[in-house]
Order: structure tokens, then sequence, then C-alpha cells
């Protein structure tokens, strides 16, 4: 598989915690809403591809495993409202609202170092 994120892929990624983990993967949502939002429909799209490999590697990460139904059940969320029919009535706020969790809590470890 080819990935975006190479550095990430080769095994950054994994010495990061789950809360910075989805605090990225809200990063990049977040760019895709903005981006859709400004009509920029193929910026938009390469965002949501490139949260969709962080939300992989996420899954992949052995550290996870406990939370391993959440993060697919948000990898299925996610796709059906960028890319699907969706399905779930998803909407930008409710994941702007979800990944904001992270994104606070992420800034806040930072802040502790």
């Amino acid at each position: 598989m080819s990935y975006v994120h190479k550095e990430l892929a080769a095994g950054r990624w994994f010495s990061l915690s789950l809360v910075e983990q989805l605090a990225n993967v809200g990063s990049e949502v977040e760019r895709a809403i903005r981006r859709r939002s400004e009509g920029q429909a193929d910026a938009a799209t390469r965002a949501m591809e490139r949260a969709l490999e962080l939300l992989c590697l996420t899954i992949a990460d052995k550290k996870n495993r406990g939370r391993l139904k959440e993060l697919c059940r948000v990898q299925e969320l996610l796709a059906d409202w960028f890319f699907g029919d969706n399905e779930y009535g998803s909407s930008d706020e409710s994941w702007q609202k979800y990944f904001f969790g992270f994104a606070w809590a992420a800034q806040q470890r930072r802040r502790l170092r």
C-alpha cells in the first residue's frame, strides 16, 4: 500500500497516544469539511482520504485493540458520511463535536510536557 503519510506509516504513528492519533484524524476531517464548504471538492476528497488513512493506521495499532469496535465504527460512519449516502445522518457539526474532545485533550497533554 502506498501511504501519503509515509513517515507516520513507517512507525512514528504508533508512538502517539490514541488521543493524539484521533486528534490528527480530526484535523484532516476538519480540513475536508472546510474545503467542501469552500467548493473545493478535490481538496476535500484528498483530506478525507488522508483522514481515513490515519484512521486505518490507528486501527492497526496494537495498543488500540480494546477500542477496535469504536474505531471501526468511526471509519464506517466517516466513509458513509463523506463518500456514501449518509445513511446514519452524520453532519459536519457532529464530526466536529466528536473530534473536538480529542484535539482538546491532545493540546492539554502538550501543555503539561
